[in-house]
């Protein structure tokens, strides 16, 4: 009896001690699960400083510190960071607005903004033409103003007036209009170019374009080119078809691939010029497929080629009116629209080309340096608030009033005075006045 007695009493503690050792694991489940884990800490990014770029072609190198991080990416590039969390990454070329992204071992991503600012050199040039350039003498002259250390771009068309292009575009829009010729080798003057240290701004004729409208014209796209009231080519003092519609796709996408292709093959620069509408009243002007005003339509053209030139490595720029400062509506030049969107402006500041009283000039062909500098003073002001800079125009030829070093210097004098330090010298026959550079 004693003997079952104990076993009972045995089993029973026994029973009882595991109830309480459950009893007690559920409770140290319980407060064990109530209690706070250790929060898995993000990363932490932070850049450093990166130095201004001179060209949209330079290589970057972004440095930075991110704690916590397993990898640190910009675009495809990856790194793994160092034990104190620096690490670098270097870019082939200053990129467009772009992020920088640090994941960390848990998954959690943390991101900055990376944008390089791009300043470019000073800018003294002067325009050629693809037939100039192809002519020993004429280039030999050009290169002369450079090895005298007048000159340090030289602004080489690439599309002119007549809507040729001066070298073998492969564009193909280009050659089945037939535009495409090889009046220069657009890969050597580069080299020879660049091999003296000289920079090179390509000018595209945008929307005056005879050659791309007459094609389009007579093969099926009467919506690439400006009509008349009566459905016709709009007929100017440029011709009889002469301007492309610059609300059409298909032509804005053409002067885009133009631009990038010769960003690609190693032009420092794209200035489209005649990117505006013909000089004339727009009610007798229809442009199919304009959902936008004029002037809208042209700053945006500006916006969509930027990213794609920059990113193959050139800058971008307009050729604009000198009256598109105070009268933006008669050639649908917005100048503040189109500067947020271009490296610079160029505006043209003839003074052949204005009338008799503009800014209080009273003869502006006569009074070359007033007449400059009063309206890059109007520049400034509509350019204010914008990175583009202003880089004018200017007149190296005779139209009513003789001109010689003298005026062509007034002029150069003038845009220093107003706080600009480069310029565009225009002569169509590429002929200059080297006695109005002063050498640096």
């Amino acid at each position: 009896m004693r003997l079952r007695s104990i076993r009972r009493r045995r089993a029973a503690l026994l029973a009882i001690g595991a109830v309480v050792f459950l009893l007690l694991a559920a409770m140290v489940f319980v407060v064990g699960r109530s209690r706070p884990s250790a929060a898995v800490q993000p990363p932490t990014l932070e850049l450093a400083p990166t130095p201004a770029a001179t060209s949209y072609r330079d290589p970057v190198l972004v440095r930075g510190k991110a704690i916590g991080a397993k990898q640190v990416a910009i675009g495809a590039l990856s790194v793994r960071p160092a034990a104190d969390g620096s690490f670098e990454i270097r870019l082939g070329h200053a990129p467009i607005d772009t992020t920088v992204v640090a994941t960390g071992a848990s998954g959690d991503v943390v991101t900055s903004p990376l944008k390089v600012e791009v300043t470019l050199p000073r800018i003294r040039a002067v325009h050629v033409t693809a037939y100039a350039w192809a002519y020993g003498p004429m280039r030999d002259a050009v290169l002369d103003l450079a090895r005298e250390g007048r000159i340090d771009t030289v602004q080489l068309d690439i599309k002119d007036e007549d809507g040729m292009i001066g070298y073998d575009s492969q564009v193909p829009l280009a050659r089945e209009s037939g535009a495409a010729t090889s009046i220069y080798d657009a890969p050597a003057a580069l080299k020879q170019l660049h091999d003296m240290g000289l920079k090179v701004v390509g000018r595209i004729v945008a929307f005056r374009d005879p050659t791309l409208a007459a094609w389009a014209w007579h093969n099926g796209h009467p919506d690439w080119v400006i009509q008349n009231g009566g459905g016709q080519p709009y007929s100017s003092g440029y011709g009889a078809i002469a301007f492309t519609n610059f609300a059409s796709p298909e032509i804005r996408s053409y002067n885009r691939d133009l631009a990038v292709e010769a960003a690609r093959l190693g032009f420092d620069g794209v200035m489209y010029d005649y990117i505006r509408r013909p000089d004339g009243a727009l009610g007798g002007m229809q442009f199919p497929g304009l959902t936008e005003s004029p002037p809208d339509s042209i700053a945006n053209f500006l916006r969509d080629c930027r990213d794609p030139i920059h990113d193959a490595g050139a800058s971008v720029s307009a050729a604009v009116f000198g009256i598109a400062a105070t009268r933006p509506e008669e050639i649908a030049q917005d100048i503040p629209a189109m500067a947020r969107y271009s490296d610079f402006l160029a505006p043209m500041l003839y003074p052949s080309h204005w009338h008799a009283g503009e800014y209080d000039v009273a003869s502006p062909n006569s009074q070359p340096y007033d007449i400059v500098f009063r309206s890059l003073q109007d520049f400034r002001a509509r350019t204010a608030g914008t990175t583009a800079q202003v880089i004018p125009w200017l007149q190296d030829f005779s139209l009513g009033v003789a001109y010689g070093d003298a005026q062509v210097k007034a002029q150069i004098d003038a845009t220093y005075a107003a706080g600009y330090n480069g310029f565009f010298l225009w002569n169509p026959a590429v002929s200059y006045h080297p006695g109005a550079m002063v050498p640096n």
